[in-house]
């Protein structure tokens, strides 16, 4: 990822989301902004936002393929608005299409790159695009790829990934994942009102196999606003629930909710629990703003805290000292390696050393919120990851410490994506022993 000096023109009045979703592109490829935050900035709605995710997120996942491809076709690497607008003719030929598709792509490439760069460029991507088309057509299937570097490339992940996969999964369940990753996710509500939905939300909200949450289906925008808006559903996917229920809040108790922000998970609890003190607790942060917006909308009988602060720190939450809750959820920030399909560009922030310096931050999270519970109290650990050193070797480094010592494992789970269905997540819960 080069930066440039020159800056994109701005964007038309009309919402097109195609010129839109490269000059996306030419920021995440330029400012290294996450995807997310970038998508964020998009003022379209409807149909027009649908496309616009749909297009960028998608250059993304196929990012390394596509980029792999240019770079044996070109001698020099375009500028990135250029680069930007290979990478979405790549994603719409991977993507398919009908008869005549492939030239339909080509010349859509070179009319946007008269208008988002210029016309001596246009010549170029017109010939780029035409030899794309072909060597996209021309890989190998993903049945015949067999080497760890042959996997990165066609599955657009670092070499380095797939290797450690490899070494964990195998190579079935690795396939498995690399495929699983590079699919659109799939949007999900969880309904938050007694009795499920009614005759009105049948037309947007399809069953799944998880009790409580519905697949949104497509364009009904309009329709989950509104939902949104009076409190009928929260967009979650389902894999979220699984902390949850490992922590089974109840009516009354006290629980802190200790890596809270955005406020997704706390609104959850708040909701199992009907009635009961819950401190939202997290470092300051942007993501505050969000946390606050979703704690208005807890039920009545649940007194919701947010607190600003570091669980490892602090001394006292609401006049309560340590030693004093029923229980905590540590949904711990990590590598994020089970939402990839959510999260389409973490595989391109990642490093190798982040595995490691995730899994002793979640050590320290853990030792930090273990001395707020009292005798009985339980202890959710959380990630949405699911490699082995940020789960299973975390809890037992947890269980080594001092803090530790005064915990039972209670249970563990690691839920991989494309066995489960939606995210991954790993979920141990802990105990503290009576007396």
């Amino acid at each position: 990822m080069n930066p440039e000096t020159d800056s994109v023109p701005s964007a038309p009045n009309v919402p097109d989301a195609w010129p839109i979703a490269a000059r996306l592109l030419v920021r995440w490829l330029d400012e290294e902004i996450r995807a997310d935050a970038l998508l964020d900035t998009v003022q379209l709605s409807g149909g027009a936002r649908a496309r616009c995710q749909n297009l960028f997120y998608g250059a993304i996942r196929h990012y390394g393929r596509i980029e792999t491809v240019v770079s044996a076709l070109v001698r020099l690497r375009p500028r990135s608005r250029v680069m930007a607008i290979l990478l979405l003719a790549g994603y719409e030929l991977i993507e398919g299409g009908g008869e005549g598709h492939a030239a339909k792509v080509g010349h859509h490439a070179v009319t946007q790159t008269k208008a988002l760069a210029s016309e001596s460029e246009a010549k170029l991507v017109n010939a780029v695009v035409r030899k794309l088309a072909e060597a996209l057509a021309a890989q190998a299937t993903p049945g015949k790829i067999a080497t760890a570097a042959a996997l990165a490339d066609y599955f657009s992940t670092p070499p380095w990934l797939v290797e450690r996969w490899l070494a964990e999964f195998g190579a079935e369940a690795t396939r498995a994942l690399l495929e699983w990753n590079l699919k659109p996710a799939p949007v999900h509500a969880r309904w938050r009102l007694p009795g499920g939905p009614g005759a009105a939300e049948a037309d947007w909200l399809e069953a799944t196999p998880w009790p409580g949450y519905f697949a949104v289906k497509g364009g009904h925008w309009a329709e989950v606003a509104r939902a949104l808006a009076d409190g009928r559903v929260y967009l979650a996917d389902p894999g979220t629930r699984i902390a949850i229920d490992a922590l089974a809040p109840q009516a009354g108790e006290r629980i802190i909710d200790a890596c809270a922000a955005p406020g997704g998970k706390s609104l959850a609890l708040a909701d199992r629990m009907g009635e009961g003190l819950l401190v939202a607790l997290d470092v300051p942060g942007a993501r505050h703003e969000r946390l606050a917006e979703n704690l208005k909308r807890v039920p009545a009988g649940v007194s919701a805290k947010r607190v600003e602060g570091d669980l490892r720190r602090s001394n006292s939450l609401m006049g309560m000292g340590p030693g004093t809750f029923d229980a905590v959820l540590v949904d711990a920030p990590c590598t994020n390696s089970g939402v990839m399909r959510h999260r389409v560009d973490v595989k391109w922030r990642l490093q190798p050393a982040d595995f490691g310096k995730h899994a002793k931050q979640q050590v320290e999270l853990l030792s930090g919120a273990a001395r707020w519970l009292k005798p009985g109290g339980r202890l959710v650990y959380s990630t949405c990851s699911i490699d082995a050193e940020e789960n299973a070797g975390v809890s037992a480094a947890f269980l080594r410490g001092l803090e530790g010592q005064a915990f039972e494992q209670v249970s563990a789970s690691v839920a991989l994506p494309w066995v489960a269905g939606h995210d991954g997540a790993g979920v141990a819960v802990f105990r503290r022993r009576a007396g």
